[in-house]
């Protein structure tokens, strides 16, 4: 014989049901976390072409990087790759791949940032508006064009050369040459500053205009406000913009091949040397050494834009 549950309702009347009985109060609940679950489940699904897309053109090439690294001659296990990563001429193009890229990074931010707080006197000004659009663009340009606008532009017969030549002012008496580290950082400026105007103008804009009178009602001037008060509330996204530059200068290929390949040792312009055997054949391993160093420095920089976001996320609550 079967047991009965006996269940109160809402106006007080027992509900006399069998625990075998399909609609008993455990198989609902057990139903409804089912159905939960399916709801849960439901928008992952519109993820899966962003995972496929991230585990075949990302995590297949790394990890096909990674196992190369460590494959010496014959394909046996090797530490030999990475010895030869991290001395002599590669150590070297990594030293100066570091200080290329955070040289760069910092003019951009800096620039960048001035830029920014020049623009957003009227909040959501058109000026600004127009701004933003142009750094969009600028900001994913670069490449072969940008390196042969600059050579026709400041290269040795270029046009603003030849004009600051008949001034008196050629900067290829005074050192300065399109094909050197100083004229690597000139162009990056070109893409890094409006990409800065992005990272910046959002958090400039997010300023609010009660602070500023506040300040200034307690008697603040203008420079003591953005030293007490605006740029402690920019600090987390500079540093966090500054990353993101530091990171795509780092990255940069195609304007250094074609403006400084084989002048100047870059880790990148190494790997894509190595890899096609432009240098020397069969060090392809070689270059995946290469590559992982830079996967290390990305992760790292990604780690520290990960905690950097926090913290600013923390500030803004």
């Amino acid at each position: 014989m079967a047991l009965g549950l006996r269940l109160a309702g809402p106006t007080g009347e027992v509900d006399e049901r069998p625990a075998d009985e399909p609609g008993s109060a455990l198989e609902r609940s057990g139903s409804r976390g089912v159905l939960a679950r399916r709801i849960l489940r439901l928008p992952l699904t519109g993820l899966l072409p962003l995972f496929a897309y991230l585990t075949l053109f990302f995590v297949v090439p790394t990890v096909g990087v990674l196992v190369q690294a460590f494959q010496g001659p014959g394909g046996r296990p090797s530490l030999a790759n990475l010895r030869a990563a991290t001395t002599g001429v590669y150590l070297h193009a990594l030293v100066v791949s570091v200080e290329l890229s955070t040289v760069s990074a910092v003019v951009a931010a800096v620039l960048g940032t001035l830029a920014v707080v020049a623009l957003t006197g009227k909040r959501g000004g058109p000026l600004s508006r127009l701004a933003a659009g142009l750094a969009a663009v600028l900001a994913n340009t670069g490449g072969i064009p940008l390196a042969f606008a600059f050579i026709a532009t400041l290269g040795n017969f270029g046009v603003v050369t030849g004009l600051l030549g008949h001034l008196g002012l050629d900067p290829y008496r005074h050192g300065f040459t399109l094909y050197s580290v100083t004229g690597l950082v000139v162009v990056y400026q070109y893409f890094l500053i409006p990409m800065m105007v992005l990272v910046m103008l959002p958090a400039v804009e997010g300023l609010r205009r009660e602070w500023r009178e506040a300040a200034e009602s307690l008697g603040a001037t203008g420079p003591r406000y953005w030293r007490h008060v605006g740029l402690p509330l920019l600090a987390p996204t500079f540093l966090s913009g500054l990353l993101v530059l530091f990171a795509d200068a780092f990255a940069a290929y195609a304007t250094a091949a074609a403006l400084a390949g084989g002048v100047i040792p870059l880790v990148p312009l190494d790997i894509g040397n190595l890899v096609s055997g432009n240098v020397v054949a069969n060090q392809a391993n070689l270059g995946d050494a290469l590559g992982v160093e830079m996967v290390v420095l990305v992760v790292l920089v990604a780690s520290c834009y990960s905690l950097v976001v926090r913290r600013r996320a923390r500030w803004l609550r």
